[in-house]
């Protein structure tokens, strides 16, 4: 069977999900170091509905989380792409960028490479005039990847969905647009 992918990079192809995907997705969302920066793990549930949403954005957008995988090995490794972000922020709604891939892969500039090339999908296929992204303050790995597909800092503040108290509301807002884009 061929599979369809969106984004081709040197290593990565990022492409629509498979229904093979949900278990290696499941686990992933369970590892409490890859979900680090979240308020929580998610159960096999939450990630179902996480996967339905990922699908549904699909439908309704054209673009959306991409399924990753490393070429050559066919593994899944995460997802990287775009999503439409709606709730209480002065920024949104807005396309936010995101990434989260297994911890196996991490440190090898797999987010960063992907990413970059979604960003070039964005703008130049999707005509996006510009992207975000956002995450905890303490996220510095997630940062250093904004910082490296050429994201500007744009400020602070408080995630409406991180329940008051948690150390993970403080977030970090990114922006990067088609002008100022490299």
């Amino acid at each position: 069977m061929i599979k369809q992918f969106e984004i081709e990079t040197q290593r990565l192809l990022l492409r629509h999900w498979e229904k093979s995907d949900l278990e290696a997705f499941i686990l992933m969302n369970a590892n409490a170091d890859v979900m680090r920066y979240f308020p929580d793990i998610l159960n096999a549930e939450e990630t179902k509905s996480f996967y339905d949403s990922i699908q549904q954005g699909f439908s309704e957008y054209g673009y959306g989380l991409y399924a990753v995988e490393k070429k050559g090995n066919g593994c899944f490794m995460g997802f990287i792409g775009f999503h439409w972000a709606r709730f209480d922020a002065d920024f949104c709604p807005c396309v936010e960028i995101g990434w989260r891939l297994d911890n196996r892969y991490w440190g090898k500039g797999y987010a960063t490479e992907g990413a970059k090339a979604c960003l070039e999908y964005g703008f130049e296929k999707l005509a996006f005039d510009e992207v975000v992204s956002f995450t905890a303050v303490e996220n510095m790995p997630s940062q250093r990847v904004m910082q490296k597909i050429g994201m500007q800092f744009e400020g602070y503040f408080d995630h409406p969905k991180v329940t008051v108290g948690n150390p993970l509301r403080p977030h970090v807002l990114y922006r990067i647009n088609k002008d100022n884009y490299i």
